[in-house]
């Protein structure tokens, strides 16, 4: 596995799949890398921690970090190119471009800026690897939907796969901020997955997701839960802070977003 750190030396060619990453690799990214492993020439994950998408500096500062323990997964799962570029390599002085989508839905509600971030750092990505194909996680469906926006708006050809949430043993989805949970705050956390399966339940049986889910919340008051509608897809998503730490998952109600 080759580690690329400037743009320069991208010499890529033939069939690409991207995914793109944060760091802190966990089984989600494990099931990202196999999926495009089976379907590229060319497997390239991209390992920057973007500031643009954090809207608070503590978050940012504590975001986990290991490169040698996320080049080592990586390598393992088969991927071909780590591309791995500093801030100022994406973000150079006097950066000023940025890309801005309409409706975000409640995650976007929930983080003002937040989709900019992300729509503009995928664009970057996409632009100097030129994937054929970019692996996303369905925990990540409004990203998800942000970003097939994007890629359609701008006709940037190149095709969304989104890859099932991966779930540890006690049901909560795997995430880099899992890792910043005490004992007592990932048990805590479980609320999370079991409201919005107690919520996709009630859906089945004809009645109300969101108000299901808020019951099952226990006290814990979550960031928000509402139904998401994804073109034919529609999924119950909600968010939650847990020991600071904020959490995101979603169940399909209907559709699919393969």
């Amino acid at each position: 596995m080759r580690v690329v750190r400037s743009v320069a030396e991208l010499d890529l060619s033939g069939d690409v799949g991207l995914v793109p990453t944060m760091g802190a690799l966990h089984a989600g990214h494990r099931a990202l890398f196999r999926a495009a492993r089976a379907e590229s020439e060319t497997v390239v994950a991209s390992l920057f921690v973007n500031p643009a998408q954090f809207d608070d500096a503590d978050d940012l500062a504590a975001y986990p970090r290991d490169e040698a323990a996320d080049a080592a997964i990586a390598e393992a799962e088969g991927v071909d190119v780590l591309f791995a570029p500093s801030r100022e390599e994406l973000y150079p002085a006097g950066f000023g471009t940025w890309v801005d989508v309409d409706d975000t839905g409640a995650e976007g509600a929930a983080r003002p800026g937040h989709f900019r971030g992300v729509a503009t750092v995928c664009v970057k990505l996409f632009n100097v690897v030129r994937p054929h194909r970019a692996y996303f996680g369905q925990k990540d469906a409004q990203q998800v939907a942000v970003i097939r926006r994007v890629v359609r708006d701008l006709n940037l050809g190149v095709d969304i796969r989104v890859v099932a949430t991966v779930r540890d043993t006690d049901g909560l989805a795997f995430s880099s901020r899992n890792t910043r949970l005490s004992t007592e705050g990932r048990e805590r956390a479980l609320v999370l997955p079991r409201a919005l399966a107690a919520g996709a339940d009630a859906f089945t049986r004809g009645a109300d997701a969101v108000r299901t889910a808020l019951d099952t919340f226990n006290g814990v008051v979550p960031d928000y839960v509402e139904v998401v509608e994804l073109g034919d897809t529609t999924l119950l998503a909600a968010a939650v802070t847990v020991d600071n730490v904020r959490l995101i998952d979603n169940v399909l109600l209907k559709g699919s977003l393969s």
